[in-house]
């Protein structure tokens, strides 16, 4: 009846059916799409919220599809709009580190290969500030850009030397890195001090610098940042800088590098990643 409704009068129907014209006003059973949405859209609410507000349909796709749930990205994408599911929007932010131009800089070996295929084969390194009601606060860290992984993290009130030195020393402490390794960064004070290089100097590290005013040299560290304050960051208000500190420790520790899908390694987190190449390693392929 209620497929030929446009077509035949109701009554007519009713009458030839041998069934009450009122059951046409009875409450329809669901169709197969309609309750395969219903699961889709309630699993994806549970990534979203699990996510921190922070994931969109493609991330949100992927994680369906390693639940078993298949559908297509389009499909998901339609339903999260139909409810607002939608991912924290983006906002702009400044440049923080400056260049001393009575340091030396060292070359750009790096030169945008991003692709890097081992851990510990080049950090790159990037600071930050956050505001709180007692002022600012400083985020300093290192990168390992074959999983995007914060291998170093320190925070300060002081923008000094010793804030990316405790980030170094932190990523040294935990990793142990070989002797081959590369550290980027781009032409801030912080690292082109005496202090910084002699540091790295014990180490063995080669040292690699931005090229002046080109951003996109160290666009792993910079999109970090990004990511950190357009799905962390600016949705918080501080009143101290330890209440900044254990905030940010929490998202980057518990979320970003554990949980976060990244884009770039295949949708698994930084952690997932490594683990799946250490995996790989072992069994010989």
């Amino acid at each position: 009846m209620v497929k030929n409704k446009d077509i035949f009068p109701l009554e007519k129907m009713a009458q030839v059916l041998n069934v009450a014209r009122s059951s046409y006003y009875l409450p329809q059973k669901p169709s197969k799409r309609c309750l395969e949405n219903q699961n889709i859209l309630e699993k994806a609410r549970e990534i979203y919220h699990k996510s921190r507000g922070t994931y969109g349909s493609p991330r949100i796709h992927v994680s369906l599809q390693r639940l078993g749930i298949q559908c297509s990205r389009p499909r998901v994408a339609r339903l999260m709009k139909k409810v607002n599911l939608q991912a924290k929007m983006v906002k702009a932010w400044k440049k923080t580190t400056k260049r001393n131009e009575e340091h030396s800089v060292e070359p750009n070996h790096l030169c945008q290969q991003f692709d890097v295929t081992e851990p510990n084969k080049v950090w790159v390194s990037d600071i930050t500030y956050v505001p709180t009601e007692e002022g600012w606060l400083y985020v300093s860290v290192s990168l390992d850009l074959f999983s995007r992984k914060v291998v170093g993290l320190s925070m300060a009130a002081s923008l000094e030397t010793p804030l990316v030195l405790n980030t170094l020393d932190q990523a040294f402490t935990h990793r142990k890195p070989g002797k081959e390794l590369m550290h980027h960064s781009d032409r801030g004070c912080q690292y082109t001090s005496k202090y910084f290089k002699g540091f790295m100097e014990e180490y063995n590290v080669k040292l690699s610098m931005s090229n002046k005013g080109c951003c996109y040299d160290n666009a792993v560290a910079e999109s970090f940042f990004h990511t950190l304050k357009t799905e962390h960051v600016d949705f918080c208000k501080y009143r101290t800088r330890e209440e900044a500190v254990n905030s940010i420790f929490e998202y980057i520790e518990v979320f970003y590098n554990r949980q976060r899908l990244h884009s770039t390694l295949g949708y698994y987190s930084p952690a997932e990643y490594e683990k799946l190449w250490d995996m790989k390693r072992c069994s010989g392929f």
